[in-house]
Parts: C-alpha cells; structure tokens; sequence
C-alpha cells in the first residue's frame, strides 16, 4: 500500500528501498528540505564534503570500492556545476553514480533565480541521463529507474534535478517494487555464433592475448573470476588497460602488465605481435593504441563490451560480442571446453618464449640514488611495505599515477582507484576518503603529485571530521611532472608555467588541519618513515620529497606505435635489437 509523503520524504524513502547506506554531499537553500528529512532519519549517513567536486570523486571511490553506485547530494546553481568535473570523469570510466540536484521552484525555471542553472542541459552531455521532476507524483519512480539506469548495462552516472516547490509538495510514493524499468533493459546475453567463432579462433591462435579492462572489474566479482579461470585453462598471456588492473592477479603467472602509452615493455610488444587480441571490456582508449594504423596490425581482433556504441567505434573486429562481461565469458568457456578445451599449445609455447625474451628488458630498472629518493623507489618501497594488507590504493593523476601502476601491484578488483578517461587531478583524495568510508577497517592510501594533491586540498577537513585514516603519500617534486617530462621530450626543453614556486609546508598544512605530518628527503630514511605514517590511526599527509626530473618510461611517444617506446637509461640494451625500442 503506498502512502502520501513530500517529496523531500520520497527522495530519503527511496535511498533507504535502494539499500543506499552513504550520500556525500553539501547543503544549501534549494535542497533544504532533504536535508532536513535526512536530519530526521539515522539510516543512512551523509558525509559533508568541503565542495561539490569532493562530494562526486567521493562517491566514485566508494562506487568502485564496493561495487555498489555512488550517491551525491548537492543544492542548485553552482552545487550542480562545481559537481560537473566528477560526474563526467564517472561517465568516462563507467562509474555508477545518483546525484539529487536540487532546483528552483518549478514556477521559477527560466527567470534567472538566485543559484538557477539549466542542470539538465549542462549535464546532459556528462551523464548516462538525467531528469528534471516537475511533478511530486512521479518523484520516487524517476529516482528508482535513475538507479536501474546507473547500475544496468555500462554503469556510468545519472542525475536527478528535484525543484524546491516539488520537495515540498505531497504525493503518493511509489514504492521500488512498482517502479517501471523496462524502458532500459540493455542486452546481456553475447550472440552464441559469435561466441562459437571466437573460441574456435582461440583453438588455433599462435600468438594471442587478452586486453582486459575496466568493464571487466564493472560486471562483478564473477567476471574477474571467470576470467581467471579462462586465463589459466587456456595459457593465453593477458595485459590490461589502467583501469583493469586487478581484475587478474599481479602475481599470476600469465600477466604481462599494464598496456599502453605507460605500460610494459612485453605487454606492448606482445600486443603489437599477437595474431589473436581479444577485447574484454575496454573500449580501445587512444592512450591504448596509439597510433591507429599501427595497432595490433596483424591480429584478428575481438571485442567483447556490454556497450553497444562501443563496438567498431575506434577499431573494428572480426567478433564483435555485445553482452556483459560475465555472461559472455560464462558461455565462452562452455563452448571451449565443450569443443574439447583445444588450443596451439606448440605455437603458445613458442610465443611464451618470445614473451620471456622480451622480459629481459627490464622496463621498471631504474638508478637509485644514495642522496635523493627516486619517484620509482619511492613506490617500490610502498609496494614492499604494505603488500599482503587489506589495502586500497586512489591516485591523482600524472607521473606519480603511471609509476603507481607499474609499480604497485593488485591481486583483486575494487582495489586500485584512479581517474583513467578524464584525467581529473584532484580525483584521489577525496575518492580516498570515499573509500575509506567504505572500508574503514582498511588501509587507504592516496598516491599523489604535490600539484594534483592541491585541487581538493580542502578535503583534509572531511578526513578529520569523520576520522578518516586515509594516508597522502605526496610524491613532491615541485613540479607538474608529466607536463614538465613532455615540454623536456616534445617541447624543446620549454618549461612553461610546469613548476610551483609557492608551495605549502605539508607538515604544518596537515598540522592546521588537525593531522599529522611526515616529511621525508633522505632515502634512508624512507622506510622508517612509511612504517611510521603506516602505524598511525589518523589521517596522515606525508611529504616525500622526490628526484624533481625524473622521467616516467616506458613511454609510447605520441604518433608511434607499440614497438617504438622510450626507455629509460637502466633498461637492457637488448631494447633496440628485440623490439625496435627507442633510449633514451
């Protein structure tokens, strides 16, 4: 039996029905109402974020940590539009959101209101869908299919626009129950012939591999399983997009490592050279295939993707499989071993073999340095350090992101957060904090570059207020690193406007903000300093004072293909003769 509430009621009723535990948000007048039924109610929590862009990275980190959409709850006008960068960074990795915008009385829209904005219009380019409610009666079912939407086929985020006037009003609510979702009913079941080819080019693939992604990790803990156990039945080497990673195991012994502009020396040649890529769950990101006409140029290729307009977008393949991730590899691994389990096991020993040869380029080496802490040190130690606890790892974005990829290594999904498609610098901290809120038994760390580090700085805030032990490993080296490693490479050795000459002290930042502060310059000292933010039980901001030019290599040069990368100086020699690599 359904009973008359507001609407403000209806929006808390419904978070409750969708078994929502968080929303990250921050109040103002236009979604006053809300805050007030939240006021009233100790089902769900609101974590008060220190700005609306927070609120929407937090979200992301909790979506990703749990598998479960994010929740965002922001007032109008400039609520809406500082929220805007975090809601299209989760459209460009597939992030399941529900942000509640709050609006100016219906009778209000079009007049240029204290904070109106035209939400809808804004965001209709950065969300999966979105809503503008005009009526109380149809609020609860809007936010009901905004979540079947957000959470069905490729996850990605949805919008909410709620006017004041109807948070107000009363109506009936319509419990989830009743709410019609059968205007989104994405396919999830690949087509069996398609599938039947694809095992069949399995059987006799000489040289294949998988490209996995981040759809992978979307589609649930049974894809990554699943997947494993392809992996291992076949022999067939895998590599991974950076949005991948952990969806197969780090350690396991068919992983190539990351792929791509940043990836690993054997994980690009092996993809240049296969016969056989197959596609699962990424979308073929130019920061993957560089150089289109060069890609993968001898290979028959499969995609599989539960996105349609995925499909044949950027490169076009042989088996194009639109289905979820889990379920189609559910059914290829029935037809496989139904087919008899066949693969070329002399020609996939043979490839392995190449695959080894190439391993001996050691892509990571570097050159310690008695004096100053190498970036790649830095994390390696990190890695040493933690590896085997219950950890979750958030980045920024830039030179630090990629050596935390190479470097760092993940045994599970849901355990590596990072803004891949967007790029959004101050992303990891406050996704951080969402994580920790997820998991707050867990380790959270947040590696970052000083200068990303600084775009959310005010979340630091948020950390202690909730007592969040979300540690900041700052790897500080004054410079916006990447920017800086392209003007060097690219540029002429033109370092416009890539160095800060007015940074904080990060002790005494974290210090004001009620935390604690490390610093650390001397690499023997490292160790010592990472046990000793990894002991604390608060939030900790610890500033590693880095090699302030190092590069990050391998490195795909823009307009190359996959078998012209830059090495770094510590590389074997062999590079040149085996891959056509290029030192630097």
């Amino acid at each position: 039996m359904t009973k008359a509430m507001t609407g403000a009621k209806m929006v808390v009723q419904a978070l409750r029905d969708q078994g929502v535990e968080v929303v990250f948000g921050y109040p103002g007048g236009a979604v006053l109402p809300i805050y007030d039924e939240i006021f009233q109610q100790n089902d769900i929590r609101h974590i008060l974020v220190r700005h609306e862009q927070g609120a929407v990275h937090a979200a992301e980190g909790y979506a990703r940590a749990t598998g479960k959409p994010g929740v965002v709850l922001v007032t109008s006008g400039p609520g809406a539009t500082n929220a805007v960068t975090g809601i299209t960074d989760a459209l460009m990795d597939s992030i399941p959101l529900i942000v509640l915008t709050g609006q100016v009385p219906t009778f209000m829209i079009g007049s240029d209101g204290f904070q109106e904005a035209d939400t809808v219009g804004i965001t209709r380019p950065c969300t999966k869908h979105n809503w503008l409610v005009k009526d109380t009666h149809s609020l609860s079912a809007t936010i009901h299919e905004a979540f079947h939407v957000a959470t069905n086929g490729r996850p990605g985020p949805v919008l909410v626009d709620i006017p004041k006037d109807v948070q107000f009003a009363s109506a009936e609510y319509q419990p989830k129950a009743r709410a019609k979702t059968d205007r989104y009913q994405p396919k999830v079941k690949g087509d069996m012939d398609m599938i039947t080819g694809l095992v069949e080019a399995i059987e006799t693939a000489e040289r294949p591999v998988f490209y996995t992604g981040g759809g992978v990790i979307n589609s649930g803990p049974a894809a990554s399983q699943l997947l494993r156990e392809l992996v291992e039945a076949t022999g067939i080497p895998i590599t991974s997009t950076l949005m991948g990673l952990g969806a197969y195991p780090a350690s396991g012994r068919n992983w190539l490592g990351m792929l791509g502009m940043h990836g690993l020396y054997e994980a690009n040649l092996a993809m240049h050279g296969c016969d056989l890529m197959i596609n699962v769950g990424a979308r073929f990101d130019d920061r993957i295939t560089g150089r289109l006409d060069a890609f993968s140029p001898r290979s028959r290729k499969a995609h599989i993707d539960v996105d349609p307009s995925s499909i044949n977008k950027v490169v076009q393949t042989e088996f194009p499989i639109i289905g979820d991730v889990a379920h189609v590899l559910e059914d290829v691994l029935k037809v496989w071993k139904a087919r008899g389990r066949k693969v070329n096991r002399d020609a996939i020993q043979r490839w392995w073999a190449q695959i080894e040869d190439w391993k001996k380029t050691d892509c990571l080496s570097f050159k310690p340095s008695p004096k100053t802490i190498k970036p790649q040190h830095a994390l390696a130690r990190l890695e040493a350090l933690t590896k085997g606890r219950d950890r979750y790892i958030c980045t920024e974005v830039g030179q630090h992101q990629m050596w935390a990829a190479q470097y760092l290594g993940f045994e599970d999904p849901n355990r590596w957060m990072t803004s891949g498609g967007l790029g959004t610098m101050g992303y990891g901290f406050p996704a951080s904090i969402g994580v920790q809120i997820a998991h707050p038994d867990a380790l959270v760390i947040n590696v970052a570059g000083e200068a990303s580090w600084l775009m959310n700085m005010q979340e630091m805030g948020t950390a202690v207020q909730y007592r969040l032990p979300v540690k900041q490993f700052i790897m500080n080296n004054e410079r916006l690193g990447m920017v800086r490693q392209w003007q060097e490479l690219l540029h002429g050795e033109r370092y416009s406007h890539s160095w800060s000459e007015a940074l904080p002290d990060f002790v005494k930042l974290a210090e004001a903000f009620g935390a604690k502060g490390i610093q650390c310059s001397d690499p023997a000292d490292l160790d010592d300093a990472i046990e000793e933010m990894l002991a604390y039980d608060g939030p900790v901001i610890f500033d590693c004072l880095v090699e302030k030019h190092e590069n990050c290599f391998p490195m795909i040069p823009s307009g190359e293909p996959h078998n012209k990368m830059l090495l770094g100086e510590a590389s074997t020699q062999d590079a040149i003769k085996e891959g056509g690599a290029v030192l630097v």
